[in-house]
């Protein structure tokens, strides 16, 4: 064994002569455990959270939603059509038209969201009939105009299955006002109910064919997109900049994380002042590890100058209380980690901390452990123990052997 880690080991666990410095140096290491145990789970809990809306949202929306642009030609359209379904990542792609409509039926009026998909391609692209639980989206054709709603919008207006509702979109209006007529107002038949657990959806989404979302928008054959899904949902960025380098500003390209930025990056800000506000529990122990290495090198002058006298160099002696502070860090980590791990995975199993089923759509607190959570956090541990080392052991490394031992 290294003489000097052999020496730190014996200052960190002294009983003896130290035991009030002794006593600072398990204090440290219990608020390193403490704050390490503390940031994986909080971690863990917003990876759960974040897993869980990213699974909600996507679920409805594409992975990739490409929009057409005034530049945007109907060669442009079907070279990027033809583009989409050659390529191997595409899972499904669907051409759509949407837009804010005013939906009508006996006892309210209201406004809200119509996609109209391409029949056929909606189970590759869309999660809607997966949601489904009142009738189908099955959109036959020989029935007319059809729309999926969702579960909170049907039971705001008195709607169930096979009701049917009453749609004016802004392109009727625009043509009764230019006309001087009566706005052209659309029937439709309610052919499923879905719920998503999304409010947002649940309220102000409704789903239709692309061929009547064209006829209620007044688009002919025209088209507002096409939804693509990938085979995998991390490839999204890659495959975004890939069409925006082949088709240049001809479409604008949105990812699942464009389409909800705003809400991805209040997610993001809080998961870091978590993680920062928790860090501080790190830091006030660091500052206590600082505290009992400074005591310690006064506590040790004289040993440091015997040290020194017999031939070690300082550069050992200031290897002796880095160590001290290292090993602190260390077994603060370990222990911190062993513990945010028990606590992640009684969570999982167990519902330690449950939530409310009739307020919440989970049952409790949602847990996602991830390898780099376990890899930074004791790493910026290690980094704020090893600051802590740094005032304490350059004094040491400065005391002079004969002033040291002067008064022994």
């Amino acid at each position: 064994m290294n003489y000097t880690f052999f020496i730190a080991k014996r200052y960190l666990l002294a009983k003896k002569e130290a035991g009030f410095i002794t006593v600072i140096s398990l204090i440290s290491i219990v608020g390193v455990s403490v704050g390490v145990a503390a940031l994986i789970v909080v971690l863990s809990v917003f990876n759960g959270f974040n897993s869980l809306v990213t699974e909600i949202l996507v679920g409805f929306d594409p992975h990739l939603r490409i929009e057409i642009t005034p530049g945007t030609s109907r060669d442009d359209l079907i070279s990027l059509q033809n583009h989409l379904r050659q390529s191997q990542e595409v899972h499904g792609s669907a051409r759509f038209v949407g837009g804010k409509v005013m939906v009508i039926s006996k006892k309210i009026t209201k406004v809200i969201f119509i996609r109209g998909m391409e029949r056929k391609e909606i189970p590759s692209v869309s999660g809607i009939k997966d949601k489904i639980v009142m009738g189908d989206a099955a959109f036959d054709s020989t029935r007319g105009d059809q729309l999926v709603i969702g579960y909170n919008l049907a039971d705001k207006m008195g709607l169930n299955v096979d009701d049917t509702v009453y749609l004016v979109s802004s392109a009727g209006v625009q043509g009764s006002m230019l006309n001087f007529t009566a706005p052209k107002i659309y029937q439709f038949r309610i052919a499923g109910i879905y719920e998503s657990n999304n409010k947002d959806y649940d309220g102000l989404y409704g789903f239709t064919t692309l061929s009547s979302g064209q006829r209620l928008f007044g688009l002919d054959s025209a088209v507002h997109g096409i939804d693509v899904r990938l085979e995998s949902i991390d490839r999204s960025e890659h495959f975004a900049d890939a069409v925006k380098d082949e088709y240049g500003g001809k479409f604008i390209v949105h990812t699942w994380y464009d389409l909800h930025k705003d809400l991805y990056s209040v997610m993001v800000m809080e998961r870091w002042t978590a993680f920062i506000i928790l860090a501080l529990i790190i830091a006030v122990a660091s500052f206590n590890l600082l505290g009992s290495l400074t005591m310690t090198v006064i506590e040790k002058t004289r040993d440091i100058g015997i040290l020194k006298a017999m031939g070690a160099n300082s550069r050992d002696v200031q290897k002796i209380f880095r160590f001290e502070g290292m090993v602190v860090g260390i077994l603060g980590s370990l222990i911190g980690v062993m513990l945010g791990y028990i606590v992640c995975v009684l969570q999982i199993h167990y519902h330690l901390f449950a939530l409310d089923p009739t307020a919440y759509i989970i049952p409790a607190l949602p847990i996602e452990m991830r390898v780099s959570d376990f890899v930074l956090v004791p790493l910026v541990t290690m980094v704020l123990c090893y600051g802590a080392t740094i005032y304490p052991s350059n004094r040491a490394l400065r005391l002079e052997p004969a002033e040291a031992i002067r008064w022994e």
